[in-house]
């Protein structure tokens, strides 16, 4: 089966020799290791600097690349070490360049150069799969002392399933400002999470727990219990506060709010995931297809376990699908890394398109490889196979945005278009829930199987629209209950 890496119009070119150095780098990572050991793998990859913490905005088309490569060890590494990879350059370094003043980006090349770890913190335990529209902890700002006080209110408010938060020096931390007794809305801190001495006072860790896959990483809840950070640390290209007088809350940029930018980290990450759950997909495609061309089966004479129909027919679809896939996520990875490095908020239909190629990619994965896993036999049942580490594709399904709620989203946000848009099915759908609601919002779950059903009208028309004439069936996990 072919190997296809690179996307059918990136936005800059990467050169080989880059590459080269790229691929020898990350094929020295290894995943039987503590999640200490883990953290200093990545410490020293970044060390090199072969990929730097600016290059999500300076130069997205390494960045994009960097991650499909280090995708194609997942097979063999399992998800822990891609994940760790994503929120520190993407998570971490993203939003530090997304709502960062000039001073706080400089202050990614010294963090790059000590090695030093970051981590997200905006999923918090009563959120769930609403984080980011639902942020309980609260930043209070402490005039006197021209500090924010950091606090988890209850423990609902805590954050949850944070990436490296057992191991990272510092955290991007999303809470609610609050400026003399007003809300601000949701800001993010970059603030120091740990010292030479340990963990910084008022700031309780847990260890998330053992996992199925991935435990060469750490995850972590974190409270919150009066943190005091100074001025500095509110990221603050596009608000900040005016000591004096109890304080003053200034927004920089009508129009645009911390929030909204910190949303970036979203978009770039649903192409990262998307990639990553294709690339995992060729190279356990190309795993398994190197072993089934050589085992031998009894009958007919010489035969391999390749030529069994199911099989090859399987290989051929893959293949095929794999490449509408990768054209399409190819294209809106493009688009999107224009907007990257001119500063500016993806328009609403690469949104769309973006969060169309991430259900996509990593549900057609899902049923690709299951397929996969039960027409080969008991190949799949051994260890080292790459079919051990399929929850990587797990993974991939509820990193940045779970497929379901995505689709929910794509679904509501087509019931408000009253004018004529999509196929005659779409349209269909849409009306059919528009008149379901004028009985009260219950109407939308009675009706769960047609916002499903409009969601993947949205999503076909999406991919029509960035490569025309391309059609997908509807991958097997999204199909009706």
């Amino acid at each position: 089966m072919a190997t296809h890496t690179q996307p059918c119009g990136k936005a800059m070119a990467v050169s080989e020799e880059w590459r080269q150095q790229w691929i020898e780098a990350v094929s020295k990572i290894r995943s039987n290791v503590s999640y200490e050991e883990s953290a200093q793998q990545l410490r020293s990859l970044q060390q090199t600097g072969l990929l730097k913490l600016t290059d999500l905005k300076y130069n997205p088309g390494k960045f994009f690349e960097a991650h499909r490569l280090l995708a194609r060890h997942a097979p063999n590494l399992g998800p822990g070490f891609w994940i760790r990879f994503t929120v520190h350059y993407n998570l971490f370094a993203g939003s530090v360049l997304a709502v960062g003043n000039e001073q706080q980006v400089k202050q990614l090349e010294e963090i790059q150069q000590k090695g030093f770890l970051g981590c997200f913190g905006l999923t918090e335990k009563l959120a769930g799969v609403n984080s980011g529209g639902v942020v309980n902890t609260i930043a209070e700002w402490d005039d006197q002392t021209q500090e924010f006080v950091i606090t988890s209110p209850e423990v609902g408010a805590q954050k949850n399933w944070i990436s490296q938060g057992l191991v990272g020096e510092l955290a991007v931390v999303v809470a609610d400002l609050r400026v003399a007794g007003k809300r601000c809305g949701a800001h993010a801190f970059l603030m120091e999470l740990r010292d030479a001495k340990g963990p910084v006072p008022n700031v309780e860790f847990g260890d998330m727990g053992r996992k199925t896959v991935g435990n060469d990483l750490d995850n972590a809840w974190i409270a919150f219990h009066g943190a005091r950070v100074p001025r500095h640390t509110l990221l603050s290209r596009y608000g900040d506060v005016q000591p004096g007088n109890g304080g003053t809350y200034v927004s920089k940029v009508k129009g645009l709010t911390n929030m909204a930018m910190i949303g970036q980290r979203l978009f770039s990450g649903r192409v990262a995931v998307a990639w990553a759950a294709l690339t995992f997909t060729r190279k356990l495609f190309e795993m398994t297809r190197a072993y089934s061309d050589h085992k031998k089966c009894w009958i007919p004479k010489n035969s391999t376990l390749t030529e069994v129909p199911q099989l090859q027919h399987l290989y051929l679809r893959a293949d095929e699908t794999l490449k509408k896939l990768e054209n399409f996520v190819g294209s809106c990875e493009k688009q999107l890394s224009d907007c990257l490095q001119k500063d500016e908020i993806p328009p609403m239909a690469l949104q769309e398109a973006i969060a169309s190629a991430k259900i996509l990619a990593s549900e057609t994965s899902i049923d690709l490889c299951f397929r996969l896993k039960q027409d080969v036999g008991s190949h799949a049942l051994m260890g080292d196979t790459g079919f051990e580490q399929m929850d990587f594709l797990q993974a991939c399904k509820f990193a940045e945005g779970d497929s379901r709620i995505l689709m929910q989203k794509l679904a509501r946000d087509r019931v408000r278009i009253s004018s004529p848009l999509g196929s005659s099915e779409e349209q269909q759908l849409a009306k059919e829930l528009q008149d379901a609601m004028k009985g009260g919002a219950k109407a939308w779950d009675a009706n769960f199987e047609k916002v499903y059903d409009l969601a993947w009208q949205v999503v076909q028309r999406n991919v029509a629209t960035v490569c025309p004439g391309t059609s997908l069936r509807l991958p097997c996990g999204l199909s009706k209950l």
